[in-house]
């Protein structure tokens, strides 16, 4: 069933990055959809561990893409709606440390057959553990300080964004959901990311101004 719901997860976040992909005109979309192919790659893993049992390349798969990458891309696409300019040099730059230390990270013990392996369990606390503590942490304030930011011009898209990193988080950090957990987190988390991404800007008695009804 984890694996079925992995599969499930990686399906609807990669769908939805590629509909940001459709919008890459605007910077911030295209961080983002990167952010959600990351999703999908770690739901990926997710599915392949619980199938075909866990050992360290479907581990490296997922710590790449869901400890590394998602929760830094997702801060990196609010820099970009709040105008910073070198926002995307940085998300580049980053992504191509974070791949650098996934590739390297020694792994090392023996692995369970199912359940998300722990990553004190096969992983040294530097680089890699560090560099996703720090890159979470940063990542993840940058989207909770840019929502609060500008949550009177886009409260409903700004709360949407916020939810679905809680729902991600909650997902992998629950004791006792397991890889089945994750997988519906990161699925949850996806769909309402992408719904706060895309969200009108203002909203009036309910409808669409004008300038945002006419918008593709």
């Amino acid at each position: 069933m984890s694996a079925l719901l992995g599969f499930a997860a990686a399906l609807v976040a990669l769908r939805l990055a590629g509909r940001l992909f459709s919008r890459r005109s605007r910077p911030e979309m295209l961080i983002w959809a990167w952010s959600l192919a990351a999703y999908a790659v770690a739901a990926g893993a997710i599915a392949w561990g619980e199938a075909a049992q866990w050992d360290a390349r479907a581990f490296r798969v997922y710590y790449a893409a869901g400890a590394l990458l998602t929760a830094p891309l997702l801060g990196a696409g609010s820099l970009a709606l709040a105008g910073l300019r070198r926002a995307g040099t940085v998300a580049l730059g980053y992504a191509g440390l974070a791949a650098g230390v996934a590739l390297a990270m020694p792994v090392h013990g023996v692995f369970a057959a199912h359940g998300i392996p722990p990553a004190q369990d096969h992983l040294a606390f530097a680089p890699a553990r560090l560099l996703a503590i720090a890159a979470n942490v940063l990542g993840t304030a940058a989207v909770v300080a840019v929502a609060l930011r500008s949550i009177r011009r886009r409260p409903l898209g700004n709360s949407l964004i916020v939810l679905g990193v809680a729902a991600a988080a909650a997902g992998s950090g629950i004791a006792g959901l397991g890889a089945g957990g994750a997988a519906v987190g990161i699925a949850a988390g996806a769909a309402l990311l992408y719904a706060g991404f895309v969200a009108p800007a203002t909203l009036s008695r309910g409808l669409l101004t004008p300038s945002l009804r006419n918008r593709p």
